[in-house]
């Protein structure tokens, strides 16, 4: 044996330790290939089956989930008690209904459609208001200048209590309890805004519930996930007013009224602008991509359109003497409300004229703008 070794050893120019050597080298290069590729394909599998997973969490989620399928309407429609309210509604010559577009601001539409008008405004905050005076008149009967007027002013008296009560039906809805008031009402402001058509509120109240169905399937917390998701957006209802991104604005928000600092890291993180530190968080995300993405959730023209009106609506705003332009018409016309004090008639034609030539260089359109003046000036005297 010892003479067959020395043999081997002669032939190959290696002692025994180093061909020992060599092929325990050669094994550990083997083995560490073998394992290499098997981890490659257990990753792959892994992937595999992580990603099948997913889909089929986010399947069950969706399905769990009846919301609207299309994108809100700039449209409201009434109901009437009968047709012959349609004439009551336009007054004679039309005095009724001129007096209530002028006031509001809002399109009137009277046609065919049984038992019902319709309300058409870009504005939802003037379209509400606009419901409810129109709905307010209808069950009353009267129907005049002055009952407008007043029914109108009711309506705006009332917006604040209709935004608390919107932000506690959002809350029930959404199954999210102990919110703090202001973020009740202002989540309550957000009932009438929109993101490319689609309500924001009625979007939070259904990231909530992806978002608890997304953590019940994977089992993270359902209450955080629930709460986070229903307040990822409530900083939309201050952006308008406040520097910042809605996320930032909104987290800083909930901060201050006390939410906890996962909450509050799951809505700044919302859009990555800090990292998510929790599972909750990236679940919130997920489910507000789920709501978002959704096939008719929301319209791209719906945003250009409002923000079209509104600058048509601002230009003309600049003007002076000009206390109130309302985009009328789907834009086809700009009604100005004049300070009477500061625009006598003798100067409205020039006024107009001047209005429209500001709107044709500094706006692209299709067709043509209207621009219509009105000046009303009231003096009240009371005898007795």
């Amino acid at each position: 044996r010892q003479e067959a070794s020395r043999v081997l050893e002669a032939a190959s120019g290696l002692s025994a330790e180093e061909a020992r050597a060599l092929q325990l080298e050669r094994a550990r290069d083997e083995a560490r290939n073998e394992s290499a590729a098997l981890a490659r394909r257990l990753e792959a599998k892994a992937r595999r089956t992580a990603e099948q997973r997913a889909r089929r969490i986010l399947t069950t989620a969706v399905q769990r989930i009846a919301g609207p399928t299309s994108a809100q309407a700039v449209v409201t429609s009434v109901p009437l008690p009968g047709e012959e309210m349609k004439g009551r509604i336009i007054g004679k010559e039309g005095r009724n209904i001129r007096t209530f577009e002028a006031l509001t601001g809002v399109n009137v539409i009277v046609d065919d459609t049984p038992d019902s008008i319709m309300l058409s405004c870009f504005d939802a905050e003037r379209r509400e208001l606009a419901a409810v005076a129109m709905q307010a008149l209808v069950a009353d009967g009267r129907i005049h200048p002055q009952r407008i007027e007043i029914a109108y002013a009711e309506a705006q008296a009332g917006a604040a209590e209709r935004t608390v009560a919107a932000g506690h039906d959002a809350a029930e809805a959404a199954g999210v309890e102990d919110l703090h008031p202001e973020l009740v009402e202002t989540l309550g402001r957000l009932r009438l805004r929109t993101s490319y058509g689609q309500n924001v509120l009625a979007h939070l109240v259904e990231t909530a519930q992806i978002a608890a169905v997304l953590a019940a399937e994977v089992g993270a917390d359902v209450a955080l996930a629930r709460r986070a998701a229903f307040l990822h957006d409530v900083g939309k209802a201050l952006t308008p007013h406040q520097p910042g991104t809605h996320a930032r604005v909104g987290a800083e928000l909930a901060r201050r009224l006390g939410e906890s600092p996962a909450v509050v890291n799951a809505i700044e993180a919302h859009h990555d602008e800090v990292p998510p530190e929790t599972v909750e968080a990236v679940l919130v995300q997920a489910a507000d991509a789920c709501s978002a993405a959704r096939p008719g959730a929301r319209r791209d023209e719906l945003d250009q359109y409002v923000e079209r009106m509104d600058t048509l609506e601002a230009l003309v705003q600049a003007h002076p003497g000009v206390r109130r332009a309302l985009a009328m018409a789907a834009g086809r016309e700009v009604r100005v409300v004049v300070e009477p004090d500061a625009v006598e008639d003798a100067a409205m034609p020039a006024m107009a004229d001047a209005i429209a030539r500001h709107i044709e260089k500094d706006l692209s359109f299709p067709g043509e703008i209207t621009v219509t003046l009105v000046r009303e000036l009231r003096v009240t005297a009371t005898a007795g």
